[in-house]
């Protein structure tokens, strides 16, 4: 039976960075890199040692995750040794000025495929197999403007610390890793340049190489969630005291937001 690492959102930022360092950590037979652009999971096996299995897949597509990566793993029954789900993004900016299908797409990226990817994955999962699952600052907190995409990592941070607990008997553990702002290619997606900005002050951006080092060192020490550096931790036990409406009025004075929509006139 070989052993395997299973990474979403592979291609770029996070999930390029993971591959790279996990394969140091866990030494494995093959890591299974999942995203839609082929020639970038291709470029990954440069980095690693392992081998690098690129499955090109659309995670907003339920059945395709179904009929690709589930038939695959179930064909094979490899061991998996670590499943990152690091697959999402969002968008900065008014609910009305978002399309409905663009909300369906980051509920099926962020949150659904990931709960389909560990109930696919499971059943190849053993005593010490770890599961990372990516979820954000803005999980702790509502957050005006960035709306669905806050909703949708809430949610994951409530299913990866409960999960956490639901597998402890079989000895799997399960991370959330929740950083604040990290420079990746999320922003080309995020921000819409035909509208008008709805973030102007990010304060620190943080390197995808610090913010996956400090996860992978958690993951290995069973924490149940990975933050990155002092300012991200100050943060979020903040939110934790203050009532969540001044934490959104303070949010929208930094931004200069009024609660309107974010056409630019």
């Amino acid at each position: 039976m070989k052993n395997i690492i299973v990474v979403t959102g592979a291609s770029s930022g996070m999930g390029k960075e993971f591959v790279a360092q996990i394969d140091r950590k866990e030494k494995v037979d093959e890591i299974w890199v999942i995203a839609r652009r082929e020639e970038k999971l291709k470029e990954l096996q440069s980095l690693v040692n392992a081998k690098i299995v690129p499955i090109v897949l659309d995670l907003t597509n339920r059945e395709k995750i179904k009929d690709v990566y589930k038939k695959k793993i179930d064909e094979e029954k490899p061991n998996v040794k670590v499943l990152a789900c690091i697959a999402g993004w969002g968008r900065f900016a008014h609910f009305e000025s978002v399309s409905a299908d663009e909300n369906i797409s980051m509920i099926d990226t962020n949150l659904t495929s990931t709960v389909l990817m560990v109930n696919y994955t499971l059943d190849y999962m053993k005593e010490g197999s770890n599961i990372m699952i990516l979820c954000s600052g803005s999980s702790v907190q509502p957050v005006p403007y960035i709306n669905m995409y806050g909703a949708t990592k809430a949610a994951l941070l409530s299913f990866s610390r409960s999960l956490n607990r639901e597998l402890k008997y079989r000895g799997i553990h399960v991370l959330a890793v929740s950083p604040l702002w990290v420079e990746t290619e999320f922003f080309n997606r995020a921000i819409n340049k035909n509208e008008k900005p709805v973030v102007i002050n990010y304060g620190t951006i943080d390197s995808a190489e610090g913010v996956i080092k400090k996860a992978i060192k958690d993951l290995y020490s069973k924490k149940d969630v990975s933050k990155y550096a002092f300012h991200n931790k100050f943060q979020q036990a903040l939110v934790k005291i203050l009532p969540h409406s001044l934490i959104m009025s303070i949010w929208m004075k930094q931004q200069k937001l009024d609660g309107t929509p974010n056409i630019r006139r």
